[in-house]
């Protein structure tokens, strides 16, 4: 007996065709996606759509509804906050800094996070230091005692389609259509009870938003849907054109993140970033003045109280409070890349980066990453380390390595990208001389 797949299918066929679809639409293809009663290729081609042809904002809106409506919710207050970044730049480990800054104000913040789609997910990060797969009467019960927690998104059953979607596509085609995107990161909001919101936009090459333009027409997209459903959101457009910090990878980003909280700092892109964000959300609550959040979020990191908050977290989490930084496990097997030519670090190649750290088995592999010693503007000699690989697989080693050699990720003014010889002319004599 043939099974017959009739309306989610033909609603999907409509939205191809580029026709609009109602909230009640999108929620009958969200419904008969979560009873597994579409094909993934009827799924894919949803995404797909969005994709080549994003949904206009009232589509969005409509689309954010249908997600919230069916999974579950939740209500922390009036003065719930939040923090997202659209994603796209490695080592963006901000909200482990974050979360326990604000948390330590008296503002409930529970931070639902993804795993890993085209960056390292903060859920994979966190992980290193606690469980985050926790459900959400366990989420009710953490943040109503201590303000907040960073966990998984996925096993809350909040906007459950998003995860299907993640799971079955967008991580398989390592796409994120914008309109997804926003429905995403909005719908997870609202089901949480933010009241107010903050988006991090990274721009510059290789991330979501390569120009200025494209950043600024996120924003105001978020701003615009925020309005729409009940959400003061305000966007802060970030330096995106090299990774954050120094460390990519779960384990060497949660290491990094955690030296910051107690009281070392590794990098100033990290905590003038954190702070920054922060910051925003405190003058947006009427937790500082304006134009004083970030002071008062340094306050707070540098005085030991986000350290304190953040061992909170993690107890009430179910991992070790009293970790050190020092004691997190990173990859066993390691090898460093050497600069070619003494010369400026002019360029850092986010995309490179994040393929270097995929070859060496992150993030299923926790402790597999890259350290970079060296970032954009940085002076070095000939023969000193630029960068680190790690992984606890010596295969997957030699496999990074070779992706590194091949992409080049970082560029020294100085260096010579590629020789071409009369040989090479012979053998492919379509190049074309400049």
């Amino acid at each position: 007996m043939t099974t017959k797949f009739v309306d989610s299918i033909d609603l999907i066929k409509k939205s191809l065709n580029g026709m609009r679809l109602t909230k009640d639409e999108m929620r009958k293809i969200l419904e008969e996606a979560l009873s597994e009663k579409i094909p993934d290729v009827a799924l894919a081609a949803f995404i797909v759509r969005q994709y080549l042809k994003p949904f206009t904002i009232d589509e969005i809106a409509d689309l954010v509804l249908a997600m919230v409506e069916t999974g579950k919710t939740a209500d922390f207050g009036p003065l719930t906050v939040d923090k997202h970044s659209i994603g796209g730049v490695p080592g963006n480990k901000v909200s482990l800094l974050i979360v326990p800054i604000i948390a330590s104000t008296g503002l409930k913040i529970p931070k639902t996070s993804s795993r890993s789609i085209t960056t390292i997910g903060t859920a994979d990060t966190f992980e290193v230091l606690a469980p985050v797969d926790l459900k959400l009467e366990e989420v009710v019960e953490v943040v109503n005692k201590i303000n907040g927690c960073i966990v998984w998104g996925g096993a809350l059953d909040i906007a459950p389609a998003d995860d299907l979607f993640i799971r079955k596509v967008e991580r398989v085609l390592r796409i994120d259509p914008i309109s997804q995107m926003l429905a995403s990161i909005m719908a997870k909001k609202l089901a949480m009870g933010a009241r107010y919101l903050v988006v991090d936009i990274p721009q510059g090459k290789g991330t979501k938003a390569n120009t200025l333009d494209d950043a600024m027409r996120l924003a105001r997209m978020f701003v615009d849907l925020g309005n729409r459903l009940g959400i003061q959101v305000e966007a802060a457009i970030t330096y995106g054109d090299q990774p954050i910090g120094h460390a990519v990878g779960p384990a060497l980003e949660a290491r990094e993140a955690l030296k910051t909280l107690e009281g070392e700092i590794v990098s100033t892109s990290l905590v003038e970033k954190s702070t920054g964000l922060a910051g925003i959300l405190l003058e947006m609550t009427g937790k500082a003045p304006p134009g004083r959040g970030q002071e008062i979020a340094k306050e707070i990191l540098f005085s030991g109280r986000a350290l304190k908050k953040m061992k909170e977290i993690i107890e009430a989490q179910g991992g070790n409070p009293n970790i050190k930084a020092d004691e997190i496990p990173i990859g066993s097997y390691t090898v460093n890349i050497e600069s070619p030519a003494d010369g400026y670090v002019v360029a850092i190649d986010n995309q490179a980066i994040m393929a270097i750290v995929r070859a060496a088995g992150a993030p299923e592999d926790k402790g597999a990453g890259v350290i970079i010693h060296k970032k954009g503007g940085r002076y070095v000699k000939r023969g000193e380390v630029i960068m680190s690989i790690y992984s606890n697989s010596e295969s997957r080693l030699d496999k990074a390595l070779s992706v590194a050699r091949m992409l080049e990720p970082i560029v020294v003014e100085g260096m010579i990208r590629k020789r071409i010889t009369p040989a090479q002319m012979l053998i492919s004599p379509s190049l074309e001389s400049e």
